[in-house]
């Protein structure tokens, strides 16, 4: 049961992180050919064939097909899934790491489509479109105070490349309209949200996914961390949700020395398959520090797991998704694809970290299970699934499998600024609102601070500013918070609102430099490394 006083903290927990799991563990698709089908689909063809002769009504057998399949696959693990054909491409997009558009970042702020950055290269940012306008129109559609939806913007600004949409602008600097002819190019997706010095000698590189260009972007921002005199590295892979298999070793190759096991695989059908490093990688004998949470999974896991394996680095935070499967892309002839669970996947030590999914409802409300049991606040209540011993391959320590990877150093939530109006006012997404405004009002006295470290150390909101995001918030149907609620998380939402004004200038490089001041994960990671002599 939940206490009764902290009865708002799953809420404004599952609003901030975020923490569902869409990505997974991909391999490389493979063809179809040879697999061969037996009594079962004929089974299915005919009962098809029955139903649309004999059935007393007309039926949408494609609509009929897809719950078909979709049932089907739910009955054998919750990660199988069918993707149909008109889907795909977006699906693919986060992992290929592009997509085809104009080139801006927006959100939708009181009806109105408004620009948060223009992505560096894309067609928009090439016109001079800039952070702050809004959309009010889309070739002959009108946009602004219609109720557009984020998907109606995509469907209306994103499609072929070379193709051409106009907009209208308005700017609200100059209070001027003006319409763009804008062609449509291929707009990279950047998986390393950040990457900074947090000392003299600590770097700090936030990953949010394994896509197609991870391995790429890490090496990037490596080098320039590297010139800035990075000796030790913090690796944040929190609420990092998987991807691609092969950029998870590749990523792993540059962590550890030459001709050691990072993972394994293997199913009934699927032989064991071995992944070793193969090269000098560029990080081998520096301290190492991983941060992982109950949102890191799968390829995630399987970095952290391998990290810890071989006693390389310290892995800090709180247990892990817990997600061994491994899924392949199989097409269909329509187009459409079905990512399938083919394979288990094993650490160094032989450690499958898959918690069970006997019971669907249980898994699917894990991570709000170990909320409500005190497991995310206290490590004495992290539970073990699989009590046989494994043991890491350079210092013997014994670890644990059968429900994620166990951090060596626990970080507890921190609910301390959980209160029922920080709850409301972000489950509205006022903070975001109240960002966007105060930067549009601002932007002339913000961008004379100069550099990011300018604003990091010059800028806070003033009492005045937090009166009137309580303001907003009553207005827009919050209920007035009350004396504690104000002590408990106007902190927390000053710093907030300043790290999502730093993120419309200065992008997430911005945001997590403000936010690195209460983050206890990096100060846990910080005081480990600098034990760990």
């Amino acid at each position: 049961m939940v206490n009764p006083s902290n009865k708002w903290q799953p809420l404004i927990y599952a609003v901030l992180l975020a923490t569902g799991i869409s990505v997974g563990m991909l391999l490389r698709p493979s063809s179809n050919a040879g697999i061969q089908l037996g009594a079962a689909e004929g089974k299915l063809n005919e009962l098809i064939k029955i139903i649309n002769q004999s059935y007393v009504d007309s039926v949408d057998f494609k609509d009929l097909e897809q719950k078909t399949i979709d049932e089907m696959l739910a009955k054998l693990d919750p990660h199988s899934v069918y993707i149909p054909a008109e889907d795909l491409k977006q699906a693919n997009e986060q992992l290929e790491g592009n997509f085809e558009g104009i080139g801006v970042e927006f959100n939708i702020i009181n009806d109105t489509i408004m620009v948060v950055a223009a992505l560096n290269g894309g067609p928009a940012q090439e016109l001079g479109i800039l952070p702050g306008d809004r959309i009010i129109q889309v070739d002959s559609i009108k946009v602004a105070g219609t109720g557009i939806t984020t998907d109606r913007v995509f469907k209306l600004l994103r499609g072929k490349g070379g193709t051409e949409v106009k907009v209208i602008i308005y700017r609200p600097a100059s209070r001027s309209k003006q319409e763009y002819s804008i062609v449509r190019g291929t707009i990279p997706i950047f998986s390393v949200d950040a990457s900074f010095m947090l000392d003299s000698k600590t770097g700090y590189i936030k990953i949010s996914r394994f896509a197609e260009k991870t391995h790429d972007e890490f090496l990037e921002a490596f080098g320039k961390l590297e010139k800035a005199g990075l000796e030790n590295l913090v690796l944040d892979l929190r609420g990092n949700p998987g991807g691609y298999l092969t950029t998870a070793t590749r990523l792993l190759d540059e962590l550890l020395a030459d001709k050691k096991l990072m993972v394994y695989t293997q199913g009934l059908n699927k032989a064991r398959a071995d992944y070793f490093t193969e090269r000098r990688g560029v990080f081998e004998k520096g301290k190492l520090a991983v941060l992982i949470d109950e949102g890191s999974a799968s390829a995630s896991e399987i970095l952290s797991g391998a990290v810890q394996d071989w006693d390389r680095g310290i892995i800090v935070g709180r247990r892990s998704f817990g997600k061994g499967l491994v899924q392949e892309p199989f097409e269909l002839n329509d187009g459409s694809v079905v990512r399938l669970t083919v394979a288990r996947y094993y650490t160094p030590s032989e450690r499958c970290i898959q918690k069970s999914y006997k019971n669907l409802a249980d898994y699917e409300h894990d991570i709000l299970t170990r909320f409500e049991n005190g497991e995310l606040e206290d490590e004495h209540k992290e539970a073990i699934f699989d009590s046989t011993p494994y043991f890491t391959k350079e210092k013997g320590r014994v670890v644990y499998g059968g429900g994620g990877i166990y951090p060596d150093v626990f970080v507890p939530l921190d609910t301390t600024f959980s209160t029922r109006f920080l709850t409301e006012a972000v489950s509205k997404a006022l903070l975001g609102k109240f960002a966007y405004d105060y930067l549009d009002k601002n932007r002339e006295r913000i961008k004379k601070l100069g550099e990011l470290e300018n604003y990091i150390r010059g800028f806070a909101l003033s009492d005045a500013d937090y009166q009137q995001f309580v303001s907003v918030a009553i207005a827009q149907g919050c209920k007035a918070p009350s004396a504690d609620e104000n002590k408990r998380s106007s902190a927390f939402i000053r710093l907030q609102i300043k790290a999502l004004i730093a993120r419309q200038i200065w992008r997430d490089n911005g945001y997590y430099q403000v936010m690195q001041s209460q983050d206890r994960g990096l100060k846990a990671a910080l005081e480990a490394l600098n034990k760990d002599k």
